[in-house]
């Protein structure tokens, strides 16, 4: 049992404390964060040397900007998993007030919403008509963020070295491929079906997906691999929205996951540019947090790892 002295910090810490400490660190000066949250820079320094005292360690070292001592990094953890829980308990406490009793936060890559988030959402929802749903869109790295901080529930995503982490669970869904694409204003959209070679395509307008995402890389490698020089793409996004929109106005190729390929030339938005060869995105799961011990995450789980064929 924990002693009671052991606990006297943390029952008088504020709210207050946690979120001036969690813009302090964004900020990096004591006058931009005093900014952010509409207070004197006195009032700032009176709220870390508040939260210091209380927790009776040094959290900042100051300087030019300042940087978060061991503790501080151990206070910023309690900060994000304490302001995350409120958080979303205030979106259930919404929920409850409109007569549901369960709020499901998900966030999908591409593929996910192309191929299994969508179709799978709304048979679970016909299933349990109780549980409410915040579906967001997002590379993977802003999803695992979401994960972090208690934001997001669910995960659809690729499958990388980040979704082995010791607080993660995860569970397989599909394999899928990067596709090139392009649109009406694309001197390929009437051309026949024959494959394309990667080296004709070299001094195209692209469209990519932004550095340091998955498909990028494996693109990259995709050209380096068949002797490309790096190319600078012409438009770099995250938002299938503004791919989408992109090849219909200008002679581009765009890049995506297959699955939203696939699923954008069944709907006659985009048209897939054939390759002679593939190049592997990898592996797409659903990744949540281990000790979320959620019932509408346990089902929402077994519902989507059911939905999809195999």
């Amino acid at each position: 049992m924990i002693e009671k002295d052991q606990m006297a910090w943390a029952r008088r810490l504020k709210v207050k404390h946690l979120e001036s400490f969690l813009v302090l660190d964004e900020a990096g000066t004591l006058t931009e964060a005093a900014s952010r949250m509409h207070m004197t820079q006195s009032a700032m320094s009176h709220w870390l040397a508040d939260l210091e005292e209380l927790v009776g360690m040094q959290l900042v070292t100051r300087g030019r900007r300042v940087q978060l001592t061991p503790a501080g990094v151990l206070v910023k953890r309690l900060a994000i998993s304490v302001l995350g829980d409120i958080s979303r308990t205030h979106k259930e406490l919404g929920a409850v007030a409109q007569g549901l009793t369960a709020r499901l936060q998900i966030g999908s890559v591409w593929a996910g919403v192309a191929r299994v988030v969508p179709q799978a959402l709304a048979q679970f929802q016909a299933r349990y008509p109780h549980i409410s749903v915040y579906v967001t869109e997002s590379p993977f790295t802003n999803l695992l963020e979401g994960l972090a901080n208690k934001e997001l529930d669910v995960v659809v995503g690729s499958l990388d070295s980040r979704a082995y982490r010791d607080q993660l669970e995860h569970r397989e869904l599909f394999e899928d491929n990067v596709c090139l694409v392009v649109g009406k204003a694309s001197r390929f959209w009437n051309s026949d079906e024959k494959p394309v070679h990667l080296a004709e395509l070299q001094h195209d307008n692209w469209i990519m997906p932004p550095k340091g995402t998955l498909m990028r890389t494996q693109l990259d490698t995709a050209l380096l691999d068949n002797g490309f020089s790096w190319l600078l793409p012409k438009v770099e996004t995250a938002a299938i929205t503004t791919l989408q929109a992109l090849v219909h106005t200008g002679d581009y190729i765009g890049v995506c996951s297959e699955a939203m390929a696939q699923y954008q030339a069944a709907l006659g938005n985009m048209k897939i540019l054939p390759l002679d060869m593939t190049i592997r995105f990898g592996p797409v799961g659903v990744v949540w947090n281990r000790d979320n011990n959620s019932e509408a995450v346990r089902l929402f789980v077994e519902h989507l790892t059911a939905s999809i064929p195999r």
